[in-house]
C-alpha cells in the first residue's frame, strides 16, 4: 500500500508518498482542483497499489476527500491541532507537512475526525448561514448607533429599528455621506431580516421531522433555531460514548496543565464547532433562571464575584445543559431535571 500525505493550499496540492517499508517513494505537486486530482490518480494508477491518503482538516479538505474517494482511494481527514501535538516541527514547509501526514498514515497514528453525511452537512449549512446573516445585521445596527453618537444624537426609543425608531432616523439631521450610510444600512437590514425570516421558516419545517429537535425543544432556553443548530452540530449522538465526551466536543471545558503535584486550569479549550458552543451559551442565558439551575448559577456567581462570577457560572450551566442533552438524545427522553444537593442533576422521565 502507498501512504500519501496531502498538503492543500490555494495554488497546489503537495503530495508525499511512502511505501510499506517506510521510505519516501516519491514527491509531486498537482493543481488543487478536480482535474489535478484526477491527474494525480492516473499518475499513480500504473503501480497497481492501493492508496491511503491523509489531509489535514481545513477549507477544501472535504472536496479533496470526496473526489479522491470517488476515484477509489481511501482518504482520512486528520485533526490539524492533534497532528501538531503528535508531530511538533522545528521547520514547517508544505513538503514537510505532507511527509508528516504520510508517516502518520504508515504508522496508523492518524487522529481522524468524524465526517458528517450529506444530510447533516445541509442542516449545518442552513443553521450556520442564518447565524452569518444575523451577525451582519447586528454589525449594521451597531454602525447606525455609532453614527448617532458621533453627531451627538441620543436614542430616546427602546428599539431604534422599530416603527418609532425608524421615524426618528428619518428626521435625524446628519450630513452626507453619513446620511446615505444610514439609509443604505436600513435597506440592508430590511433585506437581511426578510432572508433570516425565510430561513427560520425552513428550519422550523425541517425540524418537525428531525429526531432530535422535538426533544431539544423541551430544554429551558432552547427554541426552534437553537434546537436545530444544536442537532445539526451534534450530528449523531452515538459517536459520543459519554456526556463528558460531548462536553469536551463543545469546547466548554477548561484547559488543564498537570505535572507532578501541579494542577493548573486555564481558559476554555474552545475546541469543536464554535456554532455548537454559541448555541449552548445562548440557551444558558434563559436556563440560568430555570428552577433546576437558578440556585447553582447564583451560588457560583456570588462565590466568584460579580464580574468574573457571571461568566464562569454561565459556562458551568452550559456544561450542565450539555450533559442533559446527551442523556436526552441517547435515551430518547424529554428534559426532566430534579433538584439535588449541590445543584441540578439530570433524571430521565419515567
Amino acid at each position: 500500500m502507498l501512504h500519501a500525505g496531502l498538503d492543500f493550499s490555494r495554488k497546489r496540492l503537495d503530495v508525499c508518498l511512502i511505501g510499506d517499508d517506510g521510505q519516501v517513494a516519491g514527491r509531486l505537486a498537482v493543481p488543487p482542483d478536480r482535474d489535478g486530482l484526477h491527474g494525480l490518480v492516473r499518475r499513480l494508477a500504473p503501480s497497481g497499489e492501493p492508496v491511503q491518503a491523509v489531509i489535514e482538516s481545513m477549507t477544501g479538505a472535504r472536496f479533496v476527500h470526496d473526489t479522491l474517494e470517488g476515484l477509489g482511494w481511501e482518504v482520512m481527514i486528520a485533526d490539524a491541532q492533534r497532528v501538531k501535538g503528535l508531530a511538533p516541527l522545528a521547520c514547517k514547509t508544505d513538503k514537510i507537512d505532507s511527509q508528516v501526514l504520510a508517516v502518520l498514515s504508515h504508522r496508523d497514528l492518524v487522529p481522524e475526525i468524524w465526517l458528517p453525511d450529506p444530510r447533516v452537512r445541509r442542516e449545518r449549512e442552513q443553521a450556520r448561514f442564518r447565524l452569518h446573516l444575523v451577525k451582519h445585521k447586528s454589525s449594521l445596527k451597531n454602525r447606525i448607533h455609532s453614527t448617532m453618537i458621533t453627531f451627538g444624537h441620543p436614542c430616546p426609543v427602546s428599539d431604534l429599528f422599530g416603527a418609532a425608531g425608524r421615524e426618528l432616523l428619518d428626521r435625524l439631521e446628519v450630513p452626507d455621506p453619513w446620511r446615505g450610510t444610514i439609509n443604505a444600512s436600513l435597506q440592508l437590514i430590511d433585506d437581511l431580516e426578510r432572508r433570516i425570516g425565510e430561513i427560520n421558516k425552513e428550519l422550523k419545517l425541517s425540524g418537525v421531522d428531525h429526531p432530535y429537535v422535538p426533544l431539544l425543544l423541551t430544554v429551558p432556553g432552547i427554541g426552534w433555531v437553537l434546537a436545530y443548530t444544536i442537532a445539526a452540530e451534534i450530528g449523531d449522538i452515538t459517536r459520543f460514548p459519554s456526556a463528558k465526551k460531548l462536553c469536551g466536543y463543545t469546547g466548554l471545558c477548561p484547559l488543564v496543565y498537570q505535572s507532578g503535584e501541579r494542577d493548573r486550569r486555564g481558559p476554555l479549550t474552545k475546541h469543536g464547532p464554535k456554532y455548537l458552543r454559541w448555541a449552548m451559551l445562548e440557551a444558558t442565558m434563559h436556563a440560568c433562571r430555570h428552577e433546576a439551575y437558578r440556585e447553582r448559577y447564583q451560588r457560583n456567581k456570588q462565590r466568584l464575584g460579580k464580574q468574573r462570577g457571571a461568566k464562569v457560572a454561565q459556562v458551568d450551566i452550559a456544561r450542565k445543559l450539555t450533559t442533559a442533552v446527551w442523556h436526552m438524545l441517547t435515551r430518547n427522553e424529554p428534559f426532566n431535571p430534579t433538584a439535588a444537593a449541590g445543584g441540578a442533576s439530570y433524571r430521565l422521565a419515567a
